[in-house]
């Protein structure tokens, strides 16, 4: 199969050299210094199971992913609008859009540019990072969850979650795909934004009293919010997020590391979201409101 990887980060590009990995014709989209060492020296990986290396095409040119039949959508969500709407042009008019990307709003804006149809939503577990240009760091397991937004794409969905499993990628399918996602996102925001503020690890807050009491207490600001939104939380998803997060002690959140690069934050995705739905739901999130504020005071002096 002929996959685009819009955005060869530290998810988008290791489950794109994955796919190489396992025969798939994979088009990697990046720029910068990680962009120019791939080019030069192909794509390493280091992963818990093996180290390996992968060739493809390299590039920053969104043109040439048109003729891709599948695209990894793994943009940062504050690049979801931008790219998806200077991609669109050129894409094909059978192909489809799978977005692994955090948050639950991005598969709107896909919708929206691409056609409800044709975009797939999916759910990412892992741990990676892009431990220097041209090289991605995985550790522990790797997983993911997809499935479609609507019925009449189910089909699809099926064909590349078994595309997946014949790489070697666990992958399973729901028909609740965005539940699934919700259930993510919880795990996300009580370590997101408090880990790039903070300059925590996962395992410094769930050491640390008053970081832990803070992040328990965001938790349970953004169940309310969900709950308030119709998505049926269980309370297993919600008692398994601390338990969870001790298999990933070691980990540096995404918004963590885009904070050291100096790079823009998923700042609204992964908490602006969870305000504006508070507002718009009368819910009262002060921790919540106040770490969003913290973040964007903190991007506008930390990011040019």
């Amino acid at each position: 199969m002929k996959i685009g990887v819009i955005g060869s980060g530290a998810v988008g590009g290791f489950y794109g050299a994955m796919l190489s990995k396992a025969g798939h014709e994979v088009l990697f989209l990046a720029r910068g210094r990680h962009l120019q060492a791939m080019r030069e020296n192909g794509l390493r990986v280091n992963a818990d199971f093996a180290s390996f290396q992968v060739n493809g095409t390299f590039t920053d040119s969104l043109e040439s992913a048109g003729m891709a039949e599948l695209l990894l959508f793994t943009v940062k969500s504050t690049d979801t609008w931008e790219t998806a709407t200077a991609l669109s042009p050129f894409l094909r008019a059978d192909s489809s859009v799978l977005t692994l990307q955090n948050g639950v709003d991005n598969e709107e804006v896909l919708a929206e540019v691409f056609g409800r149809e044709r975009v797939l939503s999916g759910a990412a577990y892992l741990s990676s990072r892009i431990e220097e240009p041209g090289l991605i760091r995985q550790q522990g397991p790797y997983s993911i969850i997809m499935g479609a937004l609507e019925p009449s794409a189910r089909e699809r969905a099926a064909a590349v979650q078994e595309m997946f499993q014949a790489s070697g990628i666990e992958c399973r399918l729901s028909n609740s795909i965005l539940v699934r996602k919700w259930n993510k996102l919880l795990w996300n925001v009580t370590f997101n934004p408090l880990s790039a503020a903070a300059r925590a690890t996962v395992g410094e807050i769930l050491d640390g009293q008053d970081l832990r009491s803070t992040a328990e207490r965001v938790l349970g600001e953004a169940v309310k919010i969900g709950r308030a939104c119709g998505v049926e939380i269980s309370q297993q998803v919600i008692d398994r997020i601390f338990p969870g997060a001790e298999e990933v002690r070691h980990h540096k959140t995404s918004m963590l590391q885009d904070r050291e690069s100096g790079k823009k934050m998923e700042i609204e995705s992964l908490c602006g979201f969870f305000v504006r739905k508070a507002a718009a739901l009368h819910i009262d999130v002060p921790v919540l409101q106040a770490l969003y504020g913290i973040l964007k005071s903190i991007e506008a002096k930390e990011v040019s």
